[in-house]
Order: structure tokens, then sequence, then C-alpha cells
């Protein structure tokens, strides 16, 4: 088992964890052992770092602590809380500590927050069940945790609900709610996928400064190891379940010793997309695209203001063609992508599409057209149905195609093994796989159909950087091969300018500047171009 280094701190760690195994049990038989001898421990005000690749048992060790594991899970070995073994601990002694002295950001919060309630009766919830307070009170502190995570104008996101927020503005939401009983150890399970790479800067940062304010513990679980490098103290590498490596940050990143270690971090998106011919047909043209949501309030509702997700924005896109679309989270880039699949109304402006306006088309009309245009979203566990198996899933959409079983049977084997997933998992369900593993079975759902045009929404965010750099590589290899244009929207700068031929930079719902890729990564004109490849250089040094 390798050892952890020695930490110069002497008083003793916050939590230690000693020897976990983790199995999961079915009908009283162990089914798998995900998690493997698995030992560390974390100081007061340090942080810890997990990484390794999706499926390494980065996200079980982590939500062991707080026994938050399905009922069929069964743990050995020690989780010590200031010497309280909590693998022993009683239901309401963990009920205490969950969301007060422990606090915990999951992956997915589109999952993770309640779609029926707003988001002050969300984050107040958990303030009031943890401190004696009165509602005003709450409601403040909500205001000032909303603040201090970066939520633009906070007193009027407190009657919005998680549906009505960006992917990385629901982080955020979560972010908030772990800190809102200022917690003494806080888990952050991937707390940055969704966010651009400038907030991922000032939530980090963010993270930081609690830490050396109330001596906040701090477990990041991530695949951004260039984050990881700059905030942590020290760092431990998962694979296949155990700890193959333990070291401070600095002499991890300097000299790795383990093979695994030294491959994780080698890992980068790299490379250009092949070349599109000059005279390739333009498949996509969007002009004077609006897409306003009203702002309504008072007894009768009445409409006082907008928000302009999407304002006058114009683009084209030739067969073949990659464009890279980034920007701030709340600047429009989904809200992009689901007006162009038509997923949201009040649509205006023109959307044509192989020669076809999309616009005034009703969901019968747009039927055929489906399987041209697909879409592969940001929350893969959202969009993927519990109920159905991944075979089921992925085939869903052959069955219009007027496919023989047969047939249907080996598009889903060749669309999983072109995702690198063993055909044998067509069998199981979503919550049998972790993120990275859920993201690459909703692009094969993509693929499956042979589109025209495939819409990835924040595709990579969930993926680590060993898992990016061959996604990117299959992406433009079945680019290559198939010939289909590519909306590939991504706040991670690197990924973008690996997969794009063009970029196009929103801001507020506004396009600031559009341009072939090489030229804008290295000669941005507006300044918010200039701001968003600053802080992605930050985070990369």
């Amino acid at each position: 088992m390798p050892l952890t280094p020695a930490n110069n701190n002497t008083a003793p760690p916050l939590v230690q964890v000693k020897n976990l195994h983790v199995s999961f049990e079915q009908f009283g038989t162990a089914i798998s052992q995900p998690v493997k001898g698995v030992s560390f421990d974390i100081q007061h005000g340090e942080m810890l770092a997990l990484v390794g690749e999706s499926g390494s048992g980065k996200s079980l060790s982590a939500q062991s602590i707080m026994r938050l594991l399905p009922s069929h899970a069964r743990y050995q070995g020690q989780i010590l809380w200031a010497g309280e073994d909590l693998l022993q601990a009683s239901n309401s002694r963990l009920q205490q500590l969950r969301g007060g002295e422990i606090g915990i950001i999951f992956q997915e919060p589109m999952t993770s927050l309640n779609p029926l309630h707003t988001i002050e009766k969300q984050i107040s919830e958990n303030i009031l069940q943890h401190q004696q307070l009165t509602k005003a009170q709450a409601q403040q502190r909500t205001l000032e945790l909303l603040h201090e995570v970066g939520i633009p104008e906070p007193q009027k996101r407190l009657n919005s609900y998680p549906h009505e927020l960006s992917g990385g503005q629901r982080q955020r939401v979560m972010i908030a709610m772990a800190l809102a009983n200022n917690p003494k150890l806080l888990i952050a399970d991937e707390p940055t996928t969704a966010l651009d790479v400038t907030l991922q800067e000032q939530i980090l940062q963010l993270l930081q400064t609690l830490q050396h304010k109330f001596g906040l513990a701090v477990l990041l679980i991530s695949h951004d190891l260039s984050l990881v490098k700059r905030f942590a103290q020290r760092v431990a590498v998962m694979q296949q379940g155990e700890i193959v490596e333990s070291n401070h940050t600095a002499t991890l990143f300097n000299a790795p010793q383990h093979p695994y270690t030294q491959l994780l971090l080698a890992a980068e998106p790299e490379g250009v997309p092949a070349p599109i011919t000059q005279d390739a047909p333009t498949l996509l043209t969007i002009d004077n695209l609006r897409l306003w949501f009203p702002i309504k309030k008072g007894f009768w509702q009445r409409v006082v203001d907008h928000v302009k997700a999407i304002d006058g924005l114009g683009l084209h896109l030739k067969k073949g063609e990659t464009l890279g679309v980034v920007g701030e989270s709340g600047s429009g880039k989904s809200t992009l992508a689901f007006a162009i699949t038509r997923l949201v109304s009040n649509t205006q402006g023109t959307i044509v599409f192989q020669g076809q306006d999309l616009v005034p088309l009703s969901q019968k009309q747009l039927r055929p057209l489906r399987k041209d245009l697909q879409i592969v979203f940001q929350d893969p566990y959202g969009s993927l149905s519990p109920r159905l198996s991944i075979g089921q899933i992925i085939s869903e959409g052959l069955e219009l195609l007027g496919l023989t079983t047969q047939q249907q049977e080996q598009r889903v084997i060749n669309a999983l093994q072109e995702v690198e997933l063993d055909p044998e998992s067509r069998h199981r369900y979503p919550h049998e796989f972790s993120g990275g593993q859920r993201q690459r079975i909703a692009i094969a759902r993509a693929l499956v159909l042979e589109p025209q045009l495939l819409i990835l929404d924040e595709p990579t965010s969930a993926l680590d950087r060993t898992v990016q750099k061959q996604i990117v590589e299959l992406l433009r290899q079945l680019q290559q091969q198939r010939g289909f244009a590519c909306i590939f929207i991504s706040h991670d700068l690197k990924v973008v300018r690996a997969m794009s031929h063009r970029v196009l930079v929103m801001h507020h719902g506004v396009v600031v500047e559009t341009n072939e890729a090489q030229q804008l990564f290295e000669q941005p004109q507006h300044p918010y171009t200039q701001q968003l490849l600053k802080a992605a250089l930050a985070t990369s040094t």
C-alpha cells in the first residue's frame, strides 16, 4: 500500500481514511469492489486533491466519508473524524455532520438540486436545519453566499428554479449550499467542471481564502490538473480503486514516480482538425437570431423586462467544419444550441439548415430533420433515462429508421466501440457508470444516427484529461470519415483549440468576436476575448 508523505503539522488530522475497501453486494454476494485499501488523511486547513481517470474510485472514496453510497454498499476499514469512526456512527450523527460540519459539492448539479424548489428555499433550508436563525436572517445569508460564489444580481435569482440557470450558475448554487454552514471539511467533487476559466479561478481562490480564514479543509476531486497544481497542498493519484502515488503537489508534478501519474501529467488535447475544402457547401446559416425570456412581476405577472439570452446573433457553418463557441457561464452558449435544435420557443430570426428555415416549422415538421441534427447535452446523467439500459438508450432513435433488431444491435455495438466502451455494457444502466463514461454513452447515442450536424454542449467537461484527449481525437477522426459539421461549445479553450476550425466568442448573448481558430488564439482583438485567453493561460501554468 502506498505511503502518504509525512505532514509537518504535528496536530492530529481532521480526517483519517485507513485501509478503506468499498464493495457492492447483490443478494448477499459481492459483485464489485471499486475501492481497494485506500488510505489518506487531511489536516485542518489543507487541500488534498484526489486525481485519476473516470471510474478510478475517486468519488466513491470521498462519498464514503459521509456514507452517501447506496444501501447495498459495504465498507471495510476506518474513517476517523477527529478520532470518531464514521463507519460506526449512527444515522442521526451522520445527519448532524452532513451539510453542517461536512459540506459536499456534487459533480452534477442538475440532478442534485430539487427542480420543484427555488434557489432561495434550497439554500436557506440547509441553513435553518443547522443554525438557529430567522427566515429573514437565512435569506440574508443566502444572498451573501450567492454573491460570494459569483452569481450576478443575486437578489433577482432568489426565486429562480434550477432549470432557469445555466450549468455554471447551477454549479455555483451547489457551492453556496455546501458553504452555507461554514463546514470544517468541504468535499468538492469536480467543483469547477461546468465553469468557465475566469470563474474557475474565482471559485478556487474563494476556497483558498476560506481555507486560510476558517481553517477549512478541502478534499478536491478533479481531472483538471492545472488547477490541482496551483491550489492543492498534496495530491493522491488513484487508478482502478487504489492509490498508486501520493505526495506533496510540487514534488509529484515535478518528479512523478508511477507510470500512471506520468501518463496523466502528459495528457493534453493537442493537434488541429483536418482542413475542410474551400468549396464545401454551407450547411447552416443563422441570421439576426434573438431569444429573449420575459421577467414577470406583480399579481398580474406583467412583463417588466427581458433576459436577452441571445440578441442579434449571426453565424454560418460549412459541411465538415467545426465551429467552437466560447464564453463565460450565462453568455448564451447553451441557449444557442437549444435554439438551433428548436428545444426552446420564442425564437426569432432565421435558422437555415440544409436549405430549410427551422424557425417556422412545427415539432411534427421538424421530426424528419432530427436524424441529421443531433445534440450531446452538458449533463449526461440528466439526459439519460435511468429506466432504460444503455442499449435501449442508444438504439431509441434507430427504431424510426426501419432497421431490424439485429441491425440496430450491431449499430449500438459499433457506436460503443467507437467511444471506447465495452459493447457488453449495453445491458447495464446509467447509474452503474462514472460521469465520464455516461458522457461517452451520450456521444454514442448521437453518433449512432450518423448526423450531418453534431452539437456538443460541454462534451468533455466531465472527463479527465486522458479521456478528453481520446474524445477529441475520436471526434476529429469520425468527422474526417463521415464529414459531419460540428458546433463545439466549451469553456475549456485547450479543447476548443484542438477541435475547431473557427471560433465564435459570446458575451451576454452577443457575438463579440469570430475568427479562424489559430488567428483568434494568437491575435485576439476584443478585450473580452483577451480576458478569456489570459485566464486560460493562467490556469495552465
